[in-house]
């Protein structure tokens, strides 16, 4: 059996907060893998239509978040992939069912610190606009961690290249796999 046959049986999604490189991981993964990769954000976007931050200052986050439940939903219900959601997606109770029900979910976690200096770079994030990045992500934290605690794996990823991280992620998944499988 090829190595990583067992990890392309069902869609692993990636949650976690802004900036942990849910997409840039993902990608990476996907390609490791051999799996088609999809990201929420991407589409939602391509859905609605309009960029994030225009579905944000038009309708709202939760006009948002209700269609990036019934993307993902949808999303899910095709072939095995890497899924990259929303920081957000993993905190409504229905995304979270399908998510457990139909994929494997992976925590990628990184300090604050980090992922502040990487979201604060970048101005298309709607939640940080205007804001301190570092107290926007420590609320989120305080809010998002328990919830994101559900999700099947943990993987710390530190400020590790995308390789290392992608790697830490198969090692995750194989342990994860070889544990339901007993």
């Amino acid at each position: 059996m090829e190595p990583h046959e067992p990890l392309r049986r069902r869609t692993i999604a990636l949650v976690g907060l802004m900036g942990v490189g849910k997409s840039s991981v993902g990608r990476r993964l996907a390609m490791t893998l051999g799996l088609p990769f999809r990201d929420a954000d991407s589409e939602v976007e391509a859905a609605a239509g309009r960029s994030i931050s225009e579905i944000f200052s038009a309708l709202g986050e939760p006009a948002f978040r209700d269609g990036e439940r019934r993307v993902i939903a949808r999303l899910l219900e095709g072939p095995p992939h890497v899924l990259a959601t929303g920081g957000g997606a993993f905190m409504n109770d229905e995304t979270r069912a399908l998510i457990k029900a139909r994929a494997i979910s992976v925590w990628l976690k990184a300090d604050l610190d980090i992922l502040a200096r990487r979201v604060g770079r970048k101005d298309t994030r709607p939640l940080i606009a205007d804001k301190d990045p570092l107290e926007v992500l420590k609320a989120q934290a305080e809010i998002r961690y328990p919830v994101y605690a559900e999700a099947d794996v943990v993987v710390e990823t530190g400020d590790a290249a995308h390789h290392i991280t992608v790697a830490q992620v198969i090692e995750a998944l194989n342990a994860h796999l070889g544990e339901t499988a007993k």
